[in-house]
C-alpha cells in the first residue's frame, strides 16, 4: 500500500498516462489481457485473479449489476481499467451487456445508437445548443485539473493539455444538454476520473447519468441536499458509537462535504486509489460514500478522544483531511459491513430529513437506478427544486413573520396590537401546514399592516 492509499501494483493495471490500450484488451473473451502481466512464478494469486476477471466479465456479459456489486467490495474491485470500461457503464446503465468500443476511438467515429444521452438529446451536436450558465466557473476549474495523475513525469504538456480539452468539453456538453443540471466544484474532480478510466464513446452517456441519476443531490441551486445527506453521520456514529458521538456532538458534520461531494476523488491523490474505490461506490447505492466517511470517523476513534470535546474547531480540522495512510481494501470491507449493521431506514435523519426524491432513495437499489432514464432524472430533479422554493420560501415567512411580531408587541396592548399578532400566527400556521401560499400569505400581511 502506497503513502496515498493505493492499492498494492498487483491488484492495478497500471498508471494512467496515455490511456490507450491495445484492441485485444477490449475483448469480453480475452480474460487474460486484463491483469497485469506477471509469471506464475512472481505472483501466486495469479489464478485467483484470472478467476476474479472471468466473473467480472461474465457478470457484464449477462448485464448481472448484483454480482458486479459483490465483487466490486472484495480485494482489488474490478483489478484493471480494461475490465472497469466493461463494468462501469453496466453499472450506470449507460451500456448494453455487449463490451465498450475501442478505447482510442473517438465520439466522432463511431454513432452512439445505444446511448441514451444521444437518444434524449436528439441528434444536434452539442457545441450548437445554447451556452450554460455554469462554463466560466468550469474553465477555471479544468485549468486546476490533472494536478496528481496522469504522473506529470510521464506525461508531456501536450498531453495535459489534450486531457483539459477533453475534460471541458466532457463537463460542458454534459451540462448543455441537460440545462437543469447546476455544476459545483469539485465536479470536475468526478469528470476527470471518468474520463481517464472509460473509452471516449462511452463518457457522455455515463457523465450523463451519474450526474442525473446518483450525485444529483448536489447538483441542484444550493447544498441542502447535499447537507442532508451529511446529518446522516451522526445518527450512523450514534448506532455504532455513541460514546463517540456524544464526543462530537459539538462539531457539525460539515468536515464530510469535501469527500462525499467529490466523491473523494478531491481528496484522494493515487489514481489507483480513486479508480478502486469509484469500483464500490458506482456498484453501490449512492448512500455508500455516506457510510464510507462515517467508517473513517469511526475508525479514528481514539485520536479523536485525544482532542476535547469543547474543542470542535480542532476536531473539524482532524477530521476533514483522510487519514494517511488510506487502508482502502479495509475501509470498503468494513463500511460494507456498517451498511449491512445499520441499514439506511433505521436512521432518524433518514426518515426526516431525506426527501424522497434525493437520489439516496431514487437510487436505493443499484439495479432500479440502472433501468431509470434520463428523463426519470430530471423529474426528481423537479420535485426536489420545487421542495427547496418551498423551504426558502417558508424561511423567508418565518423572518418577515418574526419582524412583524416585533414590531407589533409594541402594539400588544391595543386591539391591533393584538389582531396583528393574531394574523401572524393563524398565517404562519397555514403555511406550515400547506393550507397557504406563502406569498400569499405576506402579501395579506403587509397589507393588513399597511392599511391599519
Amino acid at each position: 500500500m502506497s503513502s496515498h492509499g493505493e492499492p498494492d501494483s498487483d491488484w492495478n493495471e497500471k498508471k494512467v498516462t496515455g490511456g490507450t490500450t491495445s484492441p485485444a484488451s477490449e475483448s469480453m473473451h480475452t480474460s487474460a489481457s486484463t491483469l497485469p502481466s506477471q509469471s506464475n512464478s512472481e505472483d501466486p494469486r495469479r489464478e485467483e485473479r484470472a478467476a476474479k476477471a472471468q466473473a467480472i466479465l461474465e457478470a457484464c456479459k449477462g448485464g448481472d449489476i448484483q454480482t458486479l456489486a459483490d465483487l466490486a467490495v472484495t480485494d482489488g474491485g474490478f483489478l484493471s481499467d480494461d475490465l472497469r470500461r466493461h463494468a462501469w457503464p453496466i453499472l450506470l446503465g449507460s451500456s448494453s451487456s455487449s463490451g465498450p468500443t475501442q478505447h482510442n476511438e473517438t465520439p466522432t467515429t463511431r454513432k452512439e445508437s445505444s446511448s441514451e444521452n444521444e437518444k434524449e438529446a436528439g441528434d444536434q451536436a452539442w457545441q450548437e445548443l445554447p451556452r450554460h450558465r455554469d462554463e466560466d466557473q468550469v474553465s477555471l476549474d479544468v485549468n486546476r485539473s490533472f494536478i496528481y495523475y496522469p504522473d506529470p513525469n510521464d506525461t508531456s504538456q501536450a498531453d495535459l493539455d489534450h486531457k483539459k480539452t477533453e475534460l471541458s468539453d466532457l463537463i460542458t456538453e454534459t451540462l448543455r444538454r441537460h440545462p437543469y443540471l447546476c455544476y459545483f466544484q469539485g465536479y470536475h474532480d468526478i469528470c476527470q476520473v471518468l474520463l481517464l478510466v472509460l473509452a471516449p464513446a462511452q463518457r457522455p452517456s455515463a457523465m450523463a447519468r451519474l450526474s442525473a441519476l446518483r450525485i444529483r443531490d448536489f447538483m441542484l441551486p444550493n447544498l441542502a441536499p447535499a447537507v442532508a445527506q451529511l446529518r446522516l453521520i451522526p445518527d450512523i456514529l450514534d448506532a455504532a458509537d455513541p460514546a463517540l458521538c456524544t464526543h462530537l456532538s459539538q462539531t457539525e458534520p460539515f468536515f464530510a462535504l469535501s469527500g462525499t461531494l467529490t466523491m473523494y476523488a478531491h481528496d484522494i491523490q493515487s489514481y489507483g486509489a480513486i479508480a478502486r474505490l469509484f469500483d464500490a461506490l458506482l456498484a453501490r447505492e449512492p448512500v455508500f460514500g455516506v457510510y464510507m466517511f462515517a467508517r473513517i470517523v469511526l475508525d479514528r476513534r481514539a485520536e479523536l478522544f485525544d482532542t476535547p470535546a469543547n474543542e470542535p474547531e480542532m476536531l473539524h480540522s482532524i477530521l476533514s483531511k483522510l487519514p494517511q495512510p488510506l487502508k482502502l481494501e479495509e475501509l470498503i470491507r468494513d463500511t460494507a459491513a456498517l451498511f449491512e449493521r445499520h441499514p439506511p431506514e433505521s436512521l432518524r435523519a433518514w426518515r426526516r430529513r431525506i426527501s424522497p426524491a434525493s437520489v439516496l432513495k431514487t437510487a436505493r437499489d443499484a439495479r432500479a437506478a440502472a433501468a431509470q432514464s434520463m428523463r426519470d432524472g430530471e423529474r426528481y430533479f423537479q420535485a426536489q427544486l420545487r421542495e427547496l422554493q418551498w423551504a426558502e420560501r417558508k424561511e423567508q415567512l418565518a423572518r418577515t413573520a418574526w419582524s412583524y411580531a416585533v414590531a407589533a408587541r409594541q402594539r400588544a396592548r391595543t386591539p391591533l396590537g393584538r389582531g396583528l399578532i393574531l394574523a401572524v400566527l393563524v398565517g404562519v400556521a397555514a403555511v406550515y401546514f400547506r393550507k397557504a401560499q406563502p406569498n400569499g400569505f405576506m402579501a395579506y400581511l403587509t397589507s393588513f399592516w399597511s392599511s391599519k
